[in-house]
């Protein structure tokens, strides 16, 4: 399969990703990826009485000392497997890069294929319906090697793993990871890759770091989610170009509010799962830099200017002073705790 034949595979549209009888009603599950309390550096069964305390229902097991090893030890997920069952607790895996023209890519796990295989089989063990992955991050975009050409050996990585993927009754969700992957960009690897081999994991955090509007996101990528990692920022227009820094769930303004409600509407079956970073500084796209276009020469105008109407209505938004007396840990349990209040309260308006 290659990339010339994406006009046919678009004309079948969204419609094949999404569920045929999605559930409607109740209340929505709320998940968190551990990267949000990684400072802790608990154990996965600390991480899950914590997040059982806090009343959530899935662990997005992406950040724990020990689950490298785990991986490949039968007993150990077992026993995390049965920990999260007795707590009532959900769970989901992650992986990293699985293209190997990739900054982030870690070739001393082996190949692509061999990463997939073993987390596919983790996955089955522990009783994970989700494993997600990604294909880099912003360092993938240059004038040299654009993202193009990593799609490709992703694609030919899919196609190598594809009946094991189908096999396992695992989804695997590629992330639009810290600015890899714009909204079309992923939708069109999702649809290369065929019905059933490659989902997404629909971040709302990422967008306004690749110039995007989230909410332009959402629309583009709900249809293909299997999963979430949802989170707030705040965006606004400064001297050098467009500032963006992560918040806490209702300090920012792209109005995540109206993302949770939109999503919770199109993709009522999949968990509303929060991924809580507080960056302590902004990062700057330099967008009046004519160099820093290399990295998007396929932009179309109007999705920028959705991103930069955004911007234009934003203000600074400077980091609040830590907690005195509170570890990095302890300081990323407040940031968290905040936003699940406000989330609960978007929820249930």
């Amino acid at each position: 399969m290659h990339m010339s034949r994406r006009g046919f595979l678009a004309a079948a549209g969204a419609a094949a990703w999404a569920p045929s009888a999605p559930a409607q009603g109740g209340p929505a599950k709320i998940g968190v990826d551990l990267y949000s309390i990684r400072l802790n550096n608990w154990t996965p069964f600390q991480y899950l009485d914590y997040l059982h305390g806090i009343g959530v229902q899935l662990a997005h097991l992406s950040t724990v000392r020990e689950l490298s090893a785990m991986l490949s030890d039968e007993a150990a997920l077992k026993r995390v497997k049965a920990h999260a069952a007795g707590l009532g607790v959900e769970v989901e895996l992650s992986m990293g890069s699985i293209c190997a023209s990739a900054r982030e890519y870690n070739a001393s796990l082996g190949t692509p294929e061999e990463q997939i295989a073993r987390i596919l089989n983790a996955a089955r063990i522990i009783g994970a319906a989700v494993v997600r992955c990604i294909l880099g991050g912003a360092g993938e975009r240059t004038k040299a090697m654009p993202i193009e050409a990593h799609m490709e050996n992703v694609l030919r990585v899919l196609r190598n793993a594809r009946s094991r993927i189908l096999d396992s009754g695992v989804k695997l969700a590629m992330e639009n990871h810290g600015g890899d992957f714009q909204a079309r960009e992923l939708k069109t690897l999702v649809e290369e890759a065929g019905k059933g081999v490659l989902y997404v994991c629909l971040d709302s955090g990422n967008p306004p770091y690749n110039l995007e509007d989230p909410h332009l996101t959402l629309e583009t990528l709900a249809p293909y989610a299997a999963t979430t990692h949802i989170r707030d920022t705040a965006v606004w227009l400064e001297p050098e170009g467009v500032a963006t820094r992560w918040v806490r769930i209702g300090d920012g303004n792209v109005d995540i509010a109206a993302w949770i409600r939109k999503f919770r509407r199109m993709r009522p079956d999949v968990v509303v799962s929060v991924e809580n970073i507080v960056s302590p500084k902004p990062q700057i796209a330099a967008i009046y830099d004519h160099q820093f276009w290399d990295a998007y020469p396929k932009m179309p105008a109007w999705e920028f200017s959705r991103f930069l109407a955004i911007a234009a209505k934003g203000k600074p938004s400077p980091a609040a002073p830590p907690t005195p007396g509170k570890s990095p840990g302890e300081q990323q349990c407040e940031d968290l705790e905040a936003s699940l209040r406000n989330l609960r309260g978007i929820l249930a308006a």
